[in-house]
């Protein structure tokens, strides 16, 4: 399998790459205990099938079809979401206002489903509080050829004006193996104290950020001494994680576009950072 990230090769050898483990298995004995010290002892939650197949593909349905006509294969539908090697004339960057990415994380469909009960009875039960959704939710698209991704950081870089008491829920709406741009985690890496990892950020290609931590993955696994811990994404799989965990992303490179939402909770007697406050645009700076 040849997988790159932001146009860097990363070789996918046992040195480099091993298994998330899945914790599913823990949610039927409603648990919040022992799902508690799993999140806190990996850093995160891989819980495949937690959402219904057929709600995540209908969302990635209503999302592309919002665009013109061109983007998607000809005699492809919608929810298949398979890129025709070009993007329409006249659509907007990416996430800014006029784009569909910036209209859908404001509409009733994607209220609903990022809505689901489930999901806030979960970082309830994580947080062990109440737990209130963070208006910033983000909506993430990549088509082959673009070469960007999420380079190595961590969430509390984004998000260190309010309490640090956080989850993300990543959700791929759609498969998404690894080579279609799937998140990574660096295996324990949230248990590092960030002085181990803060000569990386040196090594960066855009050195106007410095919350990001590198942007090449294998140069990261291997000054850390861990693993990339990945899976075989399916609709239906959440991942939750904490915001000290380093995690990135891999280069989009199939016909499938990448498609995925990223909702944070924090307690809702917490002080969050003001900044994911309001709706998310890809522009704003956060």
């Amino acid at each position: 399998m040849n997988l790159s990230s932001n146009g860097v090769p990363v070789p996918f050898t046992p040195e480099l790459f091993g298994p998330l483990r899945p914790s599913a298995d823990l949610l039927p004995a409603r648990d919040p205990a022992a799902l508690r010290r799993r999140l806190h002892g990996d850093g995160y939650l891989y819980l495949p099938g937690l959402l219904d197949r057929a709600d995540v593909l209908r969302l990635r349905g209503r999302y592309f079809s919002l665009f013109p006509p061109g983007l998607l294969a000809e005699g492809s539908e919608p929810e298949d979401g398979v890129f025709s090697g070009r993007v329409p004339q006249g659509v907007p960057e990416y996430g800014v206002a006029g784009h569909p990415a910036y209209a859908f994380v404001r509409s009733a469909p994607f209220d609903d489903f990022v809505g689901d009960p489930a999901l806030t009875a979960l970082a309830s039960r994580l947080l062990g509080a109440e737990a209130r959704m963070l208006p910033r939710r983000i909506l993430r698209h990549f088509h082959r050829g673009t070469r960007r991704a999420s380079r190595a950081h961590t969430d509390f870089d984004y998000m260190d004006e309010g309490s640090p008491r956080v989850v993300t829920f990543w959700i791929p709406v759609g498969d998404c193996p690894p080579r279609t741009g799937a998140l990574v985690y660096l295996e324990g890496s949230h248990r590092l104290p960030p002085a181990e990892y803060e000569p990386l950020r040196g090594i960066t290609d855009r050195p106007d950020d410095r919350r990001q931590i590198c942007h090449d993955l294998e140069l990261t696994a291997k000054a850390l001494g861990r693993r990339w811990l990945w899976a075989d994404f399916a609709a239906g799989d959440v991942l939750v994680h904490l915001p000290r965990i380093i995690h990135a992303s891999l280069d989009t490179t199939t016909d499938a576009m990448r498609l995925s939402v990223d909702v944070r909770f924090v307690r809702a007697d917490d002080t969050p950072d003001p900044r994911w406050l309001r709706p998310w645009s890809a522009d704003d700076g956060a």
